[in-house]
Order: C-alpha cells, then sequence, then structure tokens
C-alpha cells in the first residue's frame, strides 16, 4: 500500500453538492496538488466514478468511511 503524505494542501466539502459537481471540482484541483501534497475531499457518498479517472492521471487515493456515514477520501500523487 502506498504511504499516504501528511501534508493535506487542498480541502474539498462536496458533501452538499449535487453531480457531477463533486466530480467536477476533484478534477479541476488535481493539478494544484505537488508532489508530497495531498487532497482531502469530503463527500455524502462514495464516489466510484471518479475513482478510474485517478487512476487514468496516475493518483492514487484511500476512501474511509466516517462515524457520520460521508466519505473522506485523500488523492495524492
Amino acid at each position: 500500500m502506498a504511504e499516504v503524505p501528511a501534508n493535506i494542501s487542498i480541502e474539498l466539502d462536496v458533501r452538499d453538492l449535487d453531480p457531477p459537481e463533486p466530480l467536477q471540482q476533484a478534477l479541476a484541483a488535481l493539478p494544484l496538488l505537488k508532489p508530497g501534497e495531498q487532497l482531502r475531499m469530503l463527500h455524502h457518498r462514495e464516489p466510484f466514478p471518479l475513482y478510474a479517472m485517478l487512476r487514468e492521471r496516475g493518483f492514487t487515493y484511500r476512501t474511509t468511511q466516517m462515524d457520520d456515514g460521508s466519505y473522506e477520501v485523500l488523492i495524492w500523487r
């Protein structure tokens, strides 16, 4: 398993947004990530469509379901 960078440089809380806005915001933020940085996205559901797009772009991710039922997705290169 890839080591998760400790530096969160971008935080997106898209829990209140309707599709496709969460996906669009995540993809727009990816070019802003530098090596060693990560994006933290909070989503009200698991963003399955995002995963293949991340892999195609060379990103790694880890998804964790939170106690409130939402999901935290950490994304890094």
